[in-house]
């Protein structure tokens, strides 16, 4: 047993959680480390998913000119296309943020007055208890208001500290994806010369399994979210909802979560419109399903296909587990990381027994 290649397979791993046990142990290691992988993250995986959304049109250039020139041209399209999006789309966006800002202490009293007229209901005071009390909700309410304004002035450090964090994200970002679209290529041919050789061309399908389900993934998922924000903004203007630019913009960032986030991006529009009137609360809903059915039964299909090969209810749990793990990021990362180690393990067996 102990020459049986699962064997040692299975020591090798227990050796590694062993050494990040022990590396957790001498902190003067570990959180270096700890340090530099969280300050890497977020330029990193941001910048991976630039890469594989830009990595087609520049290896579509690279056949007739240089590869630098066309990651260059690349990146000078998409500042114009920035520019032009901000343009085009930022007076309107500032214009409805505005306004909601303004309208926001309106809001507050309206949702201050249906409590009211709530707590009045003969109905509902039938069924408040201890338990459920007004007077104790209003009252944590106010005690929690009083502790933010104690801690505004750390509050404001830390706004301030996260805006400069992500003003340097940003600034990585560019150099991070000019070397990835530059050298993208080479890190494979590396790993290769480090694996033995009679490993290299399984290790080598794997890499190219686990890039195009990434790549599917990533630019499939993008485009999706890109038609749903719009189908949502066309069916808010149709409706006459407020702030449906925002609304939109909104749809189409929370629809890069699968199953859960298209529901999350329809919360904020339902309350807009329970704020004006229930019929309106109504025709949201109305939106969203449809823009939903259009999605899943027409986008979908055409642009993800069956690249990812998960059942529905897989994804679910996946969901669940990481966001109880990982929270917003875990939900973001779930599916794709998922989806690597799938390709992973479903050659694991046969990685182990090459000779």
């Amino acid at each position: 047993m102990l020459r049986e290649k699962w064997f040692k397979f299975g020591i090798a791993i227990i050796m590694l959680f062993v050494i990040i046990w022990l590396g957790t142990k001498i902190s003067f290691i570990f959180t270096p480390l700890v340090i530099i992988v969280q300050t890497l993250f977020a330029p990193i995986v941001l910048a991976g998913v630039l890469y594989y959304l830009t990595r087609p049109a520049v290896n579509l250039l690279s056949k007739k000119i240089p590869r630098i020139l066309s990651i260059v041209l690349i990146f000078i399209a998409i500042a114009g296309l920035a520019t032009g999006a901000v343009f085009l789309i930022g007076p309107e966006l500032q214009t409805q943020f505005n306004h909601l800002v303004k309208n926001f202490p309106k809001y507050i009293r309206n949702v201050q007055q249906t409590v009211i007229e709530l707590s009045a209901n003969e109905w509902f005071q039938r069924f408040q208890n201890d338990y459920l009390s007004l007077e104790k909700i209003t009252e944590k309410l106010e005690q929690n208001a009083q502790s933010m304004l104690q801690n505004i002035a750390s509050t404001i450090a830390g706004a301030v500290g996260f805006i400069a964090n992500i003003v340097m994200v940003l600034a990585l970002i560019p150099f991070v994806l000019f070397f990835m679209l530059k050298d993208g290529k080479q890190a494979p041919k590396f790993l290769m010369k480090v694996l033995p050789k009679k490993h290299q061309a399984e290790a080598e399908t794997i890499l190219e399994e686990m890039d195009k389900s990434l790549s599917s993934y990533i630019q499939g998922q993008l485009v999706v979210s890109l038609f749903v924000g719009i189908f949502a903004y066309i069916g808010y203007l149709i409706i006459g909802l407020e702030y449906s630019l925002v609304l939109g913009l909104l749809a189409m960032v929370t629809n890069v979560i699968p199953f859960i986030g298209p529901w999350i991006g329809t919360i904020p529009a339902l309350i807009v419109a329970l704020l004006t009137s229930p019929v309106q609360a109504i025709f949201v809903v109305i939106v969203a399903v449809v823009v939903q059915q259009i999605e899943s039964n027409f986008i979908s299909p055409f642009v993800m296909g069956k690249a990812l090969n998960m059942h529905p209810l897989t994804i679910i749990f996946v969901l669940l587990i990481a966001g109880q793990f990982g929270g917003l990021v875990g939900l973001l990362l779930a599916v794709p990381t998922y989806a690597l180690l799938k390709v992973i393990v479903s050659h694991l067996y046969r990685y182990i027994q090459l000779d």
